[in-house]
C-alpha cells in the first residue's frame, strides 16, 4: 500500500466530451509515459463510478489522482475524497487533464486544455489549496448534500443544463450547444419568486431569473459568471440575475465572457460564507454541471480543503 503513494491513479471518463475521453487516452497515456509519470488507469462505466473509483483508490493507498474528464468527472472524484475516511481530502493531490465539453474549472486555475501542457503542469507539481462548497438541497422529499468544486446554479441556469443533458443523452451535443440551449431556454423560462440570505442577512426578495453560487469563476462552457471569485478566500461568490429582456442580454452578450457581467444592471453580486435560498414554487439546482434537486438550498464553505495541481503562473 505504501508503494502507491507516489503513483498516480488515473480516472478516465471515456464518454466525456462526446467521447474524447476514450479517443484521446492513447495520446494522453503516451505523454504520461514520456514525462516518466507512473500511473494506473481506470475507466468509468456508469454515473457516479468516478466517486467509487476515487474512494477505492485512496483505500488502496493512492495519494495522487488524475482526472481525465470534464467538470462532472472532477465533481464526482472530489465527492469521493470527502466520502472516504482514510485520510483528509487535502492529503490527496488532484490533477485534471481536460477532455470535457465545458472544462470550466481548468479555466480558473489556468490548466491548459492542450494535453502536453496539462501533463507538464502535473510533472511540475505546482500545488494550490482550494476551497470546496457544500450544498444542501431537497430531492424526493429528502435532504441531500453534495460537495461543489466549481459553480452551482439554480433557476434558469439549471434549466439550460437540463436541455444540454437532453442533447447529450441523444448524442447531439456540439461545441456551441450550451449557448444554443441558453438562447432556447430564455424564451420558455419564467422568473420565480426567490428569497436569498447571505450570512443570515436577507439580500434579495423578488422575482429572479437565475442565481449562480461558486468557488471559481467560469460556468457554462466559458461564461464568466463570477468574475471576482477567489478560489481560496473561504467565501462564496453569488450572482443574482433579475428578469431581463432578451435584447438587453444580446447587446451585452460579450460581458458574459469577458468578465464584465456586473456591468449589466440586472445582475447583482453578493459574497459570504453561507448562502440560503428559498423559492415559491421550487426551482431546480445544478452543481458543477450536474442536475441535482431543488430548493430550499443552503451553501457553506470548507476552506482550503483540496490540494490541486495548477499552472505555474496561477496566483489564486
Amino acid at each position: 500500500m505504501a508503494g502507491q503513494t507516489h503513483k498516480w491513479f488515473v480516472v478516465v471518463n471515456p464518454v466525456a466530451g462526446r467521447g474524447r475521453g476514450l479517443d484521446d487516452f492513447p495520446e494522453i497515456s503516451k505523454l504520461l509515459r514520456e514525462a516518466e509519470i507512473d500511473y494506473e488507469p481506470a475507466f468509468t462505466e456508469h454515473k457516479y463510478h468516478a466517486t467509487e473509483l476515487a474512494v477505492a483508490a485512496v483505500r488502496q493507498g493512492y495519494r495522487r489522482i488524475i482526472v481525465v474528464g470534464g467538470d462532472g468527472t472532477l465533481h464526482e472524484v472530489v465527492n469521493g475524497l470527502f466520502i472516504q475516511n482514510e485520510v483528509r481530502p487535502d492529503e490527496v493531490l488532484l490533477a485534471v487533464i481536460a477532455v470535457g465539453t465545458g472544462n470550466d474549472w481548468v479555466r480558473t486555475v489556468g490548466i491548459p486544455e492542450r494535453h502536453r501542457d496539462a501533463i507538464r503542469a502535473i510533472a511540475e507539481e505546482c500545488c494550490f489549496l482550494q476551497d470546496v462548497g457544500v450544498v444542501s438541497y431537497e430531492e424526493s422529499h429528502y435532504r441531500q448534500s453534495r460537495c461543489m468544486v466549481n459553480v452551482a446554479g439554480a433557476g434558469f441556469d439549471a434549466q439550460v443544463v437540463r436541455r444540454v443533458s437532453h442533447l447529450q443523452q441523444k448524442a447531439r451535443l456540439r461545441r456551441w450547444s450550451y449557448t444554443w440551449c441558453l438562447l432556447r431556454s430564455f424564451f420558455g423560462y419564467k422568473s420565480t419568486g426567490v428569497k436569498v440570505w447571505v450570512d443570515d442577512k436577507l439580500v434579495y426578495n423578488d422575482l429572479l431569473l437565475s442565481v449562480a453560487i461558486g468557488i471559481c469563476q467560469y460556468n457554462g462552457g466559458g461564461i464568466r459568471q463570477l468574475p471576482e471569485a477567489v478560489a481560496d478566500d473561504g467565501l462564496l461568490d453569488v450572482s443574482l440575475i433579475r428578469p431581463i429582456h432578451f435584447w438587453h442580454v444580446l447587446f451585452r452578450f460579450k460581458y458574459l465572457f469577458n468578465g464584465g457581467i456586473y456591468r449589466i444592471r440586472h445582475i447583482l453580486k453578493e459574497r459570504g460564507s453561507r448562502v440560503r435560498i428559498e423559492s415559491s414554487p421550487e426551482i431546480s439546482l445544478e452543481v458543477d454541471g450536474e442536475l441535482l434537486g431543488e430548493t430550499p438550498l443552503e451553501f457553506t464553505v470548507r476552506s482550503r480543503s483540496i490540494r490541486i495541481i495548477v499552472s505555474r503562473g496561477f496566483r489564486g
